[in-house]
């Protein structure tokens, strides 16, 4: 059985092996077919690809030759267009050639043409000058002579007749502005005065005030720095400063002790620094208020501290402050009619007299001193300028120093401002006429202006232009010399030519 079994195994082995190899050249078989197919598919695509490529190139081949051709054509007719033009611009070479040919013979024309009309000029000329005996260069300076002469004779008619309605519209213009100006701002005629003496109650008040061998008195003035005089006015003490403050000082410390009745150097001490405190606040305050009274603002604490001082200051009887307050008052007035400025005008008029309250303390003249402390102080450029020209010795340089200049003659001038007498009026007057008729070769003189200008005509056979000017300088030097007076002179020499000559 084990036999027949392993006989029967083999025998599936070998039948299941030939079965096998059976089934494995089919599969092979079937393998080759499906190969030789798909090669023949492959095959059959590829050509068509390639005839499809052929074809597709034939055409790109056409396709180049037909834009080759279109690129050969389009040359040729830029081509032809290009030998067009070239056979156009050499036609235009051609005309331009004749052109410039026909200008040169037409140039050379004109030049023949020039040069005879020269030479007939020429001839023409030397034929006038034969006729009038003159060249032509004279001829033209004749011609230009008469001619200057005449226009010179009508321009100086027309300007004289211009002066002369400018100069009645102006002073009508001015004097409607001044009078309006001076109607709008009356202010009180009496002045106000300093005060250098103080009130004794009875006599046995001067004995106390020198105190015993005069220690009471040597307090007093060595506190204040003021001369006090006792033993001159009886019931009166003088006082005697050139600073007005000082003398201020003195007199509130005086009137305080002599209420109070304890004098004593101590004492006086102390009074006299109350009194000084006193006073520097009354001369802010009378800064302050005079600033306020006429609208200016921004004025600097040093200048208001200046400005109130002269409160104590007077200028032949007439308050500075009050001066410059009413000064401040007009400028603007004017300023408004005239178109300056107007805060200007006003801030310079209020300071313009600085100085005044320096001129014990310092060397100059008031109105140089105002504008060096307005410029110390930073006032504005324009301010300073106007103060310091509101006299004649310094050259005005705007509207505003003019109107300043003009309102301070209006001020000082105006009747009642300034307390001076009549007599000594006409005196200073004639002491004004006399020193400038002292010189040689005077004709005569004329104090005017309140004594600010003196005009002095000369005999012009004596004195020439040269000498005139000297003698202006000469006669302003022995004003100064000789004189006492506020502010400056104008001194006006006038040397007069007459030429006269008889048309028979």
């Amino acid at each position: 059985m084990e036999i027949v079994a392993l006989l029967l195994a083999v025998a599936g082995i070998g039948v299941g092996y030939g079965t096998n190899q059976v089934i494995t050249k089919k599969k092979l078989g079937n393998a080759e077919e499906a190969a030789e197919k798909e090669l023949k598919k492959a095959r059959k695509e590829a050509d068509k690809a390639l005839a499809a490529a052929r074809e597709e190139a034939a055409q790109l081949a056409d396709q180049a030759r037909k834009d080759e051709n279109t690129r050969r054509k389009e040359l040729k007719e830029i081509e032809q267009r290009l030998l067009d033009r070239e056979e156009a611009l050499d036609k235009k070479l051609d005309s331009i050639d004749k052109r410039t040919e026909s200008l040169r013979k037409s140039e050379a024309e004109v030049e023949e043409l020039k040069n005879e009309i020269r030479e007939i000029r020429t001839k023409q000329q030397e034929k006038l000058e034969k006729i009038a005996k003159l060249s032509k260069t004279e001829a033209a300076e004749k011609l230009m002579q008469m001619t200057e002469r005449d226009i010179r004779n009508d321009l100086t008619g027309l300007v004289n007749k211009l002066q002369n309605e400018a100069r009645d519209l102006a002073e009508e213009k001015a004097g409607a502005i001044i009078v309006e100006a001076m109607e709008r701002m009356a202010s009180e005629v009496t002045a106000e005065r300093t005060v250098t003496a103080v009130k004794l109650e009875d006599e046995e008040m001067k004995g106390r005030i020198i105190g015993k061998e005069g220690r009471n008195i040597q307090a007093l003035q060595r506190a204040t720095g003021v001369d006090i005089m006792v033993d001159d006015t009886p019931g009166m003490i003088i006082l005697s400063s050139f600073d007005p403050v000082r003398r201020e000082v003195a007199r509130q410390a005086l009137e305080m002790l002599m209420k109070d009745g304890r004098i004593h150097p101590g004492r006086i001490e102390e009074v006299v620094e109350k009194a000084q405190k006193n006073v520097a606040k009354d001369v802010m305050r009378a800064g302050e208020d005079a600033a306020r009274e006429v609208g200016v603002i921004g004025i600097p604490r040093e200048v208001l501290q200046l400005l109130g001082e002269l409160k104590y200051r007077t200028s032949y009887g007439q308050n500075v402050l009050k001066h410059s307050t009413e000064m401040a008052h007009i400028a603007g007035i004017i300023a408004e009619e005239v178109g300056a400025n107007v805060k200007t005008v006003k801030y310079a008029a209020l300071v313009h007299d600085l100085g005044k309250a320096l001129t014990h303390k310092m060397e100059g003249k008031h109105h140089h001193i105002s504008g060096e402390m307005l410029r110390k102080y930073g006032a504005p450029e324009e301010v300073a300028l106007a103060a310091e020209q509101h006299h004649d010795d310094v050259e005005a340089t705007s509207v505003e120093a003019l109107v300043v200049r003009v309102v301070d003659a209006i001020s000082a001038a105006r009747p009642g401002a300034r307390n001076i007498s009549a007599e000594n009026f006409a005196e200073r007057m004639k002491d004004l006429e006399n020193v400038a008729n002292g010189f040689k070769g005077i004709e005569k003189s004329y104090a005017i202006s309140a004594g600010r200008e003196v005009r002095v005509f000369v005999k012009p056979g004596q004195i020439d232009d040269l000498s005139a000017i000297k003698l202006a300088r000469d006669i302003a030097t022995k004003i100064e010399s000789t004189m006492q007076y506020p502010g400056t002179i104008k001194v006006n020499v006038i040397r007069e030519t007459r030429a006269i000559e008889f048309a028979k």
